[in-house]
């Protein structure tokens, strides 16, 4: 990005408060990650998330973005200067044919409650119009965001500009890892360790098993190789469990450690997430027997709980299944749309 271009990358947000050194300007690359994560960390904080973002996740994120291009579709907020707030739109189409326009932002606390929030809300709905401009018409469009149940802020300015929430989610942990179910695999299924040359094989059993998922989107090529550059703080072959049988992937459970995360909070938690079971095989008890060898894993490295999160409504009774293994809800978020006007 050239000198003349940063000169010229001021965005005017319409309704934007008054506020003394208040300035929105386009994202201008690498240079800007770490502002943005320093605004992230302050952001979760003041809301009680327990997440740990680092510049190698933010970097490696914005490396494999889809639908979008930062440099039009990313906005920084500046005060004096100083970088307060980002905000950043995308799209992506479902499996049955309905396109989501998506957008999120986040704010230093401080900066809260003065009118910047829903001025940058309604310009990325107007930013997310201009793009709906150029797809297919006659179909149903909604604009979509998330929020937890602490974010009492933000929840009540989705209320007041439209949007309704249409699925919860739970944070679910299982405090201990003691009493862990003597579930085994299915006869003729068998864990096997994740080599290299068996990535593509287990990235195509997830793509077929999660389209049963509420909102699952449609997949190209090059998603291949964005699930495979995933954040390093996730993409952990080492630890997912893995059930063959034959040459056929019946299921899995990719789970991780967080390392950083575990330090900030002072725990030693492993999550047991993206767990799936292809169709065939589904209610012969292999998730079951996938989630209890994860936690013979986790607490032989060492963790002392567990935690994934879950779709409530999941049509194949995940929540119910994730409860009879001993997790607990400690924490609830919705996915909030409303129509594309």
């Amino acid at each position: 990005m050239t000198a003349d271009t940063i000169a010229n990358d001021s965005v005017a947000v319409a309704g934007a408060p008054e506020i003394d050194g208040l300035a929105f300007r386009y994202y201008r690359g690498t240079p800007d990650l770490p502002k943005m994560v320093a605004v992230l960390e302050g952001s979760k904080i003041a809301d009680g998330l327990e997440e740990v973002d680092t510049l190698e996740n933010m970097t490696n994120a914005y490396s494999n973005l889809k639908n979008c291009d930062p440099y039009k579709d990313a906005v920084i907020i500046e005060v004096n200067g100083q970088v307060v707030g980002y905000k950043r739109v995308t799209w992506w189409e479902e499996l049955d044919g309905t396109r989501i326009y998506g957008h999120f932002g986040f704010l230093l606390p401080e900066w809260r409650g003065k009118g910047i929030g829903r001025a940058l809300l309604r310009h990325s709905e107007n930013r997310l119009r201009e793009i709906a401009a150029d797809h297919p018409k006659g179909i149903t469009r909604l604009f979509d965001t998330g929020a937890v149940d602490d974010q009492i802020g933000l929840v009540s300015l989705l209320a007041e500009e439209g949007y309704q929430p249409i699925r919860y989610w739970y944070e679910m942990v299982r405090p201990d890892l003691e009493n862990i179910p003597d579930f085994t695999l299915p006869e003729g299924i068998e864990a096997r360790p994740v080599q290299p040359e068996h990535y593509r094989t287990i990235w195509e059993a997830e793509v077929e098993a999660f389209k049963d998922h509420w909102g699952e989107a449609e997949v190209e090529e090059a998603d291949y190789d964005r699930w495979l550059n995933d954040r390093p703080s996730i993409f952990q072959p080492h630890l997912w469990q893995v059930a063959w049988e034959g040459d056929q992937v019946v299921g899995m459970v990719r789970n991780f450690i967080d390392a950083e995360q575990n330090e900030r909070f002072n725990r030693k938690r492993g999550y047991t997430e993206f767990i799936s079971v292809r169709r065939a095989w589904r209610k012969r008890g292999v998730a079951k027997a996938l989630i209890a060898r994860s936690f013979r894993l986790l607490k032989e490295l060492g963790m002392t709980e567990a935690a994934l999160g879950v779709d409530t409504e999941n049509p194949n009774g995940a929540l119910q299944l994730y409860e009879s293994m001993g997790f607990r809800q400690v924490k609830r978020g919705a996915s909030y749309r409303k129509p594309m006007d």
